[in-house]
């Protein structure tokens, strides 16, 4: 019996081989745009978008990528969108970076304001210890300011907004001190207790308080050559306490003059 011819094997690749094509073309296009996202660079990830719609074909069935970055097989979109996405998730990780870059400056700035009122704080007090009136100005500063403290007492008659005449020395002694800093930003405010005052002049303690830093306002003027229109007055009232007002010691800590040296970086603002 003759035997039968062995039947000739397809000619060409096995049919794997274009399963496993596709698959490698899937891993290349994975590990680029792995890649790409590492280095967070907009105009690479361009790149890899046109070469995916141009040079592959990771579908089956010959699908291959068209438009704006969207990947497409048999009608089927597959990846809409990527350039957006891309482009949202670079946007995302600059704005973060910046945020970060600005708390840093932000940082940077107030650590350098806080050491120039440091710095002016010091100058005040030699010149306060210089002239003998260290008991009687209190000194404190912040990243803003350095603040001057007067008693009210000090100053005025209890209900009056008149300087006494026994404290015209001492705002002598502190206007000589403020024309050291005559580019700077100086504001005096008026502060009272919370006893409540009505009569023929001041009808509350906002008016009073208003008043009282208005003349040691003026009287500086009067007695430097300080810009006035960096010379600033205001009335806080009863508003800002510094002590509690149920006790006298606290209402007396609380009937005073506060005078705000402001530092360069708050006077440019």
């Amino acid at each position: 019996m003759a035997k039968k011819k062995r039947e000739e094997e397809a000619k060409g690749a096995p049919a794997w081989m274009a399963t496993f094509s596709d698959l490698m073309n899937l891993l290349l296009c994975f590990f680029v745009l792995l890649f790409s996202m590492s280095t967070v660079d907009a105009e690479k990830f361009d790149m890899v978008v046109a070469s995916l719609q141009s040079s592959f074909s990771v579908l089956p069935a010959g699908g291959s990528s068209v438009g704006e970055g969207e990947l497409i097989s048999s009608g089927i979109s597959q990846l809409k969108d990527f350039s957006m996405f891309f482009e949202q998730f670079t946007s995302e990780g600059e704005k973060e970076e910046q945020e970060e870059k600005e708390k840093d400056l932000k940082e940077a700035y107030q650590e350098e304001a806080l050491k120039e009122s440091e710095e002016m704080a010091e100058e005040i007090s030699e010149q306060m210890q210089q002239n003998g009136i260290q008991d009687q100005v209190e000194v404190e500063f912040n990243a803003d300011y350095v603040l001057l403290t007067l008693n009210g007492a000090l100053l005025f008659d209890s209900g009056k907004s008149e300087i006494r005449e026994d404290a015209y020395p001492l705002v002598d002694k502190i206007g000589a001190i403020l024309t050291a800093y005559r580019s700077n930003i100086i504001e005096i405010e008026g502060h009272t207790d919370n006893v409540p005052i009505s009569n023929d002049r001041y009808e509350n303690n906002d008016v009073l308080s208003m008043y009282r830093a208005l003349r040691v306002a003026d009287y500086i003027r009067e007695i430097t050559d300080l810009d006035p229109a960096l010379l600033k007055s205001s009335g806080r009232g009863e508003h800002v306490p510094v002590a509690d007002n149920a006790t006298p010691e606290g209402r007396a800590r609380n009937r005073r003059v506060e005078v705000k040296i402001y530092n360069s970086y708050s006077s440019n603002e």
